[in-house]
């Protein structure tokens, strides 16, 4: 490469400079095929589920072992490069885009299971296997893993430890921090750790439920124990019609006031259920303005009572239609709408932007009459899907990344109902994590000392914070000119929210 002699030649020469070097010292650890750096080879790294968000990574190395593992690690603390781990890539908040100057650390390698034991009921598998995978070698002993995000075809267990994911089955089974037994990674400087084990509780600080959810910020994961449990005898599914959203969702809130908790309780708006029904003919009322799907499972017993205490309380809450799975076909078509809505909301639009936010069930008909009003604000539509049961918002934004201003209301949109949120008593994530997409919303919902907290955690595991930097904590100075962007006109977006 010539002499540089604009500032733009000058970042590029020290780029390839830096690239260089960062691929003469990672030679010593992998082989050449575990190596990319070429422009064509690392354009599929550059983001992950969230496609608003993009950046070209210096390097992406994969590994095969674990001490390929420890030494790229060692190999970037020594040179000062940022790391950044990547599962499947089916992330929604930007937690695996890559940093411009560091290494993106796949670990698509590790994808295999290394024991299923029945009697204890774990599995111990590498963090580059696929969710589905586990329940699929799991099922001969009639068990299987519970935690079943929508992604769960292809995304990994390795990143839904990152972002403590859940899925339609949640509210009974809950997240990834209730499955998991432990977790066996490498630090920043390469060094083993471990976090929990396979008792039920180990001595010490509970570090288990510390780095489940940290968004690659603490360790990297090369390996998950998971608990197993027995598949049920028998499920079913009601899907119930609601002719009014504040119905819907004064049904959640009554369901689980009523002591029923349901295998999955998900509810879903009318334009929602038309872009689903288009696509897989899950045969949803498309005449009704929410509709809700509760599932029970148990012994037939135990099912056929539940589905009749909670078809008496939908029906007294105003439901308009309900029907009742029949069959293990028929309970499977009512999910697969549900599990579908991705990818119908991307056969109606150039784009769209998941969000994932979480509120009180109580607020569920509240924040679906803030989003239809912020559609005519922000000018764009949204289809909303949620796990009503414990109150995860996944509002998705439709709109056209090839138009700048559209991008630009859509982020608007975003933050709009992440804020909404906070204010109705909830939270800016649920199981997406906050990766780039929401560091501006998590200045709204945290302050400055809490902030500094959440740092001083990350300093503890990495000093130098080269694991996912610039991620999950905004920085106190992007609070403060956030803090700036907030005030409309003299006045405060949100005057009732705490500000630092």
């Amino acid at each position: 490469m010539n002499a540089p002699t604009t500032p733009a030649h000058v970042a590029q020469f020290n780029r390839a400079s830096r690239q260089a070097e960062v691929v003469r010292a990672l030679s010593a650890v992998v082989p050449a095929h575990a190596l990319l750096w070429q422009a064509e080879d690392t354009v599929p790294y550059e983001c992950d589920g969230l496609t608003a968000y993009r950046e070209r990574p210096l390097v992406v190395v994969l590994p095969e072992t674990e001490a390929q593992v420890a030494g790229v690690l060692k190999a970037c603390h020594a040179l000062n490069v940022p790391v950044v781990a990547r599962g499947a890539g089916t992330g929604l908040s930007g937690g695996a885009m890559p940093h411009a100057r560091g290494v993106t650390l796949s670990l698509a390698k590790f994808n295999r299971i290394l024991k299923i034991d029945p009697r204890s009921r774990t599995a111990l598998v590498q963090g580059g296997v696929r969710n589905l995978a586990i329940s699929e070698a799991a099922a001969p002993h009639g068990l299987y893993y519970a935690p079943d995000p929508s992604s769960q075809i292809a995304c990994t267990i390795g990143g839904n430890v990152a972002e403590n994911s859940g899925g339609v089955h949640c509210l009974k089974y809950g997240l990834t921090v209730h499955n998991v037994l432990a977790v066996r990674g490498y630090t920043i400087e390469g060094e083993p750790v471990t976090f929990g084990g396979e008792a039920l509780d180990t001595p010490g600080l509970d570090l288990l439920s510390l780095v489940i959810g940290s968004e690659g910020m603490l360790a990297i994961t090369t390996e998950v124990t998971v608990k197993l449990v027995p598949k049920p005898m028998l499920a079913r599914c009601i899907m119930a019609s609601f002719d009014d959203i504040q119905k819907a969702g004064d049904a959640v809130a009554t369901v689980i006031a009523a002591g029923i908790i349901p295998a999955g309780l998900e509810m879903m708006d009318r334009p929602m259920t038309a872009a689903v029904e288009d696509f897989v003919h899950a045969g949803y009322d498309l005449n009704a303005a929410a509709i809700l799907l509760c599932e029970s499972d148990g012994t037939p017993e135990e099912v056929e009572e539940e589905i009749g205490r909670m078809s008496d309380v939908l029906r007294r809450c105003g439901a308009t239609a309900i029907a009742v799975s029949q069959d293990e076909a028929e309970r499977l078509r009512f999910w697969s709408g549900r599990k579908n809505a991705f990818p119908a909301s991307g056969r109606i639009s150039p784009d769209y932007m998941c969000m994932d936010s979480t509120i009180p069930r109580k607020r569920l008909a509240d924040i679906l009459i803030a989003i239809g009003e912020m559609e005519q604000k922000y000018g764009l539509r949204c289809c909303n899907v949620f796990h009503a049961g414990d109150g995860n918002l996944h509002p998705l934004i439709l709109f056209d990344a090839n138009d700048p201003d559209q991008l630009h209301r859509c982020e608007l949109f975003g933050a709009d109902i992440l804020e909404t949120s906070v204010v109705m008593g909830g939270t800016v994530t649920g199981e997406h994590g906050v990766g780039v997409e929401k560091l501006n919303s998590m200045c709204v919902q945290f302050s400055a000392a809490e902030n500094e907290q959440m740092f001083a955690v990350k300093r503890a595991f990495d000093t130098q914070e080269l694991l996912n930097p610039g991620k999950v904590i905004p920085t106190l100075q992007r609070c403060a000119e956030y803090g700036k962007m907030l005030v409309r006109g003299g006045r405060l977006a949100h005057p009732e929210l705490p500000r630092f």
